[in-house]
């Protein structure tokens, strides 16, 4: 059975850091593309940053640019969300998410942690 456990997640004051982890099980993280997305009510999910399998190249939303780091450790199985500078406007429940091509789309999500921008 595969799970995706998502952690770290807080109330931070705007221009505070945090640093979220993804944790996974029953699979095996270098062979899927690994992302961070997040959610606000009454919007739909947005994808923050994605790792690709092959070459570990990364591509991140216009708004977290230069601002959030991804990175994963496949020999644990994780990946991280480094967020510096953090803004209101990234309040959000964010989510992690395994993704693989073959015949078809396999697609994996954690159930999301809070992250709150705050002063």
């Amino acid at each position: 059975q595969v799970q995706l456990v998502e952690s770290g997640g807080g109330t931070v004051q705007p221009g505070g850091s945090l640093r979220l982890s993804c944790t996974a099980s029953g699979l095996t993280t270098s062979n899927y593309d690994m992302s961070w997305y997040r959610q606000v009510p009454g919007k739909e999910r947005e994808l923050v940053a994605r790792n690709t399998k092959s070459g570990g190249r990364e591509n991140y939303a216009d708004s977290v640019k230069g601002r959030f780091t991804i990175s994963r450790d496949n020999a644990k199985s994780t990946i991280y969300l480094q967020m510096n500078s953090l803004k209101p406007e990234d309040t959000a429940v964010y989510y992690c998410n395994a993704h693989a091509r073959y015949a078809y789309d396999i697609d994996y999500w954690g159930k999301g942690t809070l992250v709150t921008v705050s002063s």
